[in-house]
């Protein structure tokens, strides 16, 4: 069985957003015990796209005058 987790919150920031530290051992020494870690670096791929500009018949959006 394999879990999945994923976070834009640095491990090293899970303490402080948690609370309290021997819950947030307790939890970290289980998720991360033989975890296999990924840290991606770089600009997000969706501020990389440029906006679809749709107009409001495009988008399903009926325009009564």
């Amino acid at each position: 069985m394999a879990t999945l987790i994923t976070a834009q919150l640095p491990v090293a920031k899970w303490h402080d957003m948690i609370g309290e530290p021997t819950i947030a051992d307790a939890i970290l020494d289980r998720i991360i015990h033989n975890a296999h870690r990924i840290a991606l670096e770089g600009d997000s791929m969706r501020r990389q796209k440029t906006p679809s500009h749709l107009t409001g018949a495009e988008n399903g959006e009926i325009n009564r005058s």
